[in-house]
């Protein structure tokens, strides 16, 4: 009796990816037929994207398309805008659109508040953490910041070299004595454990960043915190793109493709990691430990009385803070000294502006004396600028009655997105692009360019954490560059970067030796 309906089988398949798609995009019940394609093909399917997404700069590929063409066509639903004026009507607080399909399709059990769809559970979960993540509070933790930022310097004054002379530009590549990408990572993950979960995971000290990952029967393993990080966001981001095929593809890749099953073994690990922060920190939480941090303001508000977060929620919440709350922080903080390396005119610049309110005796930046130099805020916000840690366009849903964006009424259930990058490459908002120029942020101009500058994302599902990054950024930078010199492999040395979920850069070797004016 299953031979006829295994019969129907393949006829079914062959419906479900060619005949459908093909009679509903010559349908085209949403009118999205009038838009160019990033790919002849990507009006029948989500297959093009998806593949660009392994090939490692989408959104330059994507950048260079909105050159011609301010809104594309990327999937058979789905459609890219390159004009800066959409940003409000995809993202502003008006907004009528919710996130998409990509946040709740790869989110787990419970979502945390950077994924979760619904408008009002975002607002609840918001209102528990707003007070945590403000500007004054962070602020009151300063001291665990410059407490990393110290354990970070010590360790550097261990791998200090001689000066490079002045008519050397390449240095010995043994005097490359630190990979500031890895010192960046072990600096804010460790930062934002401290902060978080009150948690000393002394990275700096090792100069590694092995943490014990936990299952859910109870086995713990020691794996490497970025590695398994990476492989997540990679994971996620070269897959999710064909939401309806994401499943299918997920179970695939773990059975074909040796190099996917060892990306989600290193997923599973990630997952392992976040429950046994939540598992090791909840423990000294009913043990009856009063500790002042985030962790605290997920349990209970600041009188005392509890949210009664399932584990679920409170393991989300941890991951989320973990991931973003060190990650984007990192990238930032490697392309900003990448950046100035290459400009040293803005170092010297900066370098002028910090030796105005830092002298011999301050080793650590006090953040109450460099938290409102202007071009060291220039310098990070063009950093920002050029190379956005998360640099894809977030997804976002127009609801089931339509919106209007730039003008044009955009059919419900339809996806739209923004890159941050093609916002911060376009020549008509930011002239000289590709250009690294600390003095566009300055006086008037910066102001106007503000509404542009996507980094975070912007309106109601804005980053929450950007206080905090800024935070970190601001007392590091500060106190390397008023301590150290540094130099690249050599003066072209620029590895291209693959993007994933975050713009991850690989590592970057450097020489570092005192400064004469520190010593």
């Amino acid at each position: 009796m299953l031979e006829p309906i295994l019969a129907l089988i393949p006829l079914y398949l062959i419906y479900i990816s060619l005949l459908h798609p093909l009679i509903t995009y010559i349908r085209d019940p949403k009118n999205l037929r009038r838009y160019p394609t990033f790919h002849p093909l990507s009006g029948l399917s989500d297959i093009p994207f998806l593949l660009a997404s392994q090939k490692g700069f989408r959104s330059r590929a994507l950048h260079e398309l909105h050159q011609t063409h301010p809104v594309i066509r990327i999937g058979p639903n789905a459609l890219s805008y390159g004009t800066p004026a959409a940003i409000r009507d995809i993202y502003g607080h008006s907004t009528a659109c919710v996130k998409d399909r990509f946040y709740s399709d790869t989110s787990g059990s419970h979502a945390h508040l950077a994924d979760v769809v619904n408008k009002a559970e975002h607002a609840r979960k918001r209102k528990v953490l707003a007070s945590a993540y403000a500007i004054k509070n962070l602020e009151g933790w300063e001291y665990k910041v410059s407490d990393m930022t110290s354990r970070l310097i010590r360790v550097f004054d261990g791998k200090c070299t001689a000066p490079l002379p002045e008519s050397v530009q390449v240095p010995d590549e043994k005097d490359l004595t630190i990979d500031y990408r890895s010192w960046t990572n072990h600096f804010t993950v460790a930062a934002i454990a401290n902060i978080g979960l009150s948690e000393d995971l002394g990275f700096l000290e090792q100069g590694s960043d092995m943490v014990p990952s936990e299952s859910m029967d109870g086995n713990v393993k020691q794996v490497s915190f970025r590695e398994c990080r990476e492989a997540s966001g990679t994971v996620t981001y070269k897959l999710i793109w064909a939401y309806d095929l994401f499943p299918v593809l997920k179970r695939l890749s773990k059975i074909l493709s040796p190099y996917y099953r060892r990306l989600w073994r290193l997923d599973s690990d990630w997952n392992g990691i976040v429950y046994n922060r939540a598992t090791t920190r909840l423990k000294r939480y009913m043990a009856g430990e009063k500790l002042d941090d985030f962790f605290t303001a997920l349990m209970e508000d600041k009188k005392g009385v509890p949210h009664n977060l399932e584990m679920g929620e409170l393991v989300a919440e941890i991951s989320i803070m973990m991931n973003a709350g060190s990650d984007t922080t990192a990238i930032a903080l490697r392309n900003v000294l990448f950046f100035l390396l290459k400009n040293p005119q803005c170092m010297q610049k900066l370098r002028e502006e910090i030796n105005e309110v830092l002298g011999k005796d301050d080793i650590v930046a006090p953040y109450s004396k460099v938290k409102h130099l202007p071009y060291l805020k220039a310098c990070l916000d063009e950093s920002l600028r050029m190379l956005p840690p998360v640099i894809f366009g977030l997804p976002r849903r127009t609801p089931p009655e339509g919106t209007t964006i730039l003008g044009d009424y955009v059919a419900g259930d339809t996806s739209v997105s923004m890159s941050a990058y093609v916002v911060h490459h376009d020549e008509s908002i930011f002239k000289d692009n590709n250009s690294y120029v600390p003095e566009r942020w300055l006086s008037e101009q910066g102001k106007s360019l503000q509404s542009f500058f996507i980094p975070f994302s912007t309106g109601a599902r804005g980053c929450i954490g950007r206080n905090i990054s800024y935070l970190e950024q601001t007392v590091l930078l500060a106190s390397l560059v008023h301590r150290y010199d540094f130099a690249l492999p050599s003066p072209d040395w620029d590895p291209p970067i693959p993007e994933t979920t975050n713009l991850s850069p690989g590592q970057m070797p450097l020489k570092i030796w005192r400064r004469v004016a520190a010593e």
